[in-house]
């Protein structure tokens, strides 16, 4: 369990009402695919990813990543159960589709960006990605737990 200040879950909060998941997921999913080329073998069956023009015009790429945010979005909800939150979809990345955990950081890395992009320094304040890393980060580790 990760111990929140009352500052940090106003600030996790208050940032991703502002998310819009239907811009920053895609664009975090297409520059996880571009920035880190090798996690193109796990989205196969997303038809054509082997450019950066195909990723970018994909609408799978689009789709999956609204679905990760929306993933993130239960996070936010269960600040105080992150671990147990994500430990079906731990399994899953790590049983079936063998995911490296590494990509997770990778991932949230990505997200970070965009949301800094998006928001730029009035709204993304250290304060506020102190936070916002920390979030990222119990999310990272939850979603590795199920490795072996």
């Amino acid at each position: 369990m990760v111990d929140w200040t009352d500052a940090e879950r106003a600030a996790i909060t208050s940032l991703w009402g502002k998310i819009d998941v239907g811009e920053i997921g895609p664009q975090a999913l297409t520059r996880l695919l571009i920035v880190y080329p090798w996690t193109q073998r796990h989205f196969t069956t997303f038809g054509n990813v082997s450019t950066n023009a195909a990723i970018l015009g994909n609408p799978k790429v689009a789709q999956h990543g609204k679905t990760v945010m929306g993933g993130l979005e239960n996070a936010v909800k269960n600040l105080d159960d992150i671990k147990n939150t994500y430990a079906k979809l731990s399994r899953m990345h790590s049983e079936k589709l063998h995911v490296d955990p590494d990509n997770f950081r990778a991932l949230a890395e990505c997200i970070s960006v965009c949301v800094a992009a998006k928001f730029g320094k009035q709204a993304f304040t250290a304060d506020v990605q102190e936070a916002w890393q920390k979030f990222l980060s119990a999310v990272v580790s939850a979603l590795g737990r199920q490795y072996h």
